[in-house]
């Protein structure tokens, strides 16, 4: 009788245990991207508590607030010749949680890579001088080439 009482008391605290460890917790500034059993469930889901099965499910958390990402010094060559150390910093926010996780396997870096290509073909494109006196537009066009090319990835590049 005791064995039977040990066995049903350790069933249930491992049944508790099970419970308990599929809840989750989404922030307002995320959303939580479900997967069941590797195939991506309905919507994005949060903010507020949800239950997941564990070992079924699996959910990843995307922050949806705008992220800063700085780009490290790159040595470029001007249309002229001239090398340069020029830095950048690019901010951007997942607009599409969904494809940012399912398109790309990291788009935090890929963001980064395509910001720092894009920043030595842009310069490579312009004079010294015009790099000087146009800074503005050279800004406005680099988030705009880094928006286009991260806009599938459901990556919205606001300002460079």
């Amino acid at each position: 009788m005791e064995i039977l009482a040990v066995c049903c008391g350790s069933a249930l605290v491992a049944g508790l245990l099970y419970l308990i460890s599929g809840f989750r917790i989404v922030n307002e500034y995320e959303r939580g991207v479900v997967f069941r059993l590797g195939r991506v469930t309905k919507g994005a889901r949060g903010p507020g508590w949800f239950f997941i099965l564990p070992g079924l499910e699996r959910m990843l958390v995307v922050d949806l607030r705008v992220i800063t990402l700085d780009v490290p010094a790159q040595e470029c060559i001007s249309r002229d010749n001239v090398t340069l150390r020029v830095n950048a910093v690019v901010y951007y926010r997942v607009l599409e949680p969904i494809k940012a996780v399912v398109t790309i396997k990291n788009f935090n870096v890929a963001t980064l890579q395509i910001a720092q290509t894009t920043l030595r073909s842009i310069i490579g494109q312009h004079e010294l001088d015009q790099l000087l006196s146009q800074r503005e537009r050279i800004n406005e066009e680099l988030q705009k080439v880094i928006d286009e090319q991260t806009e599938p990835w459901g990556i919205k590049v606001s300002v460079v």
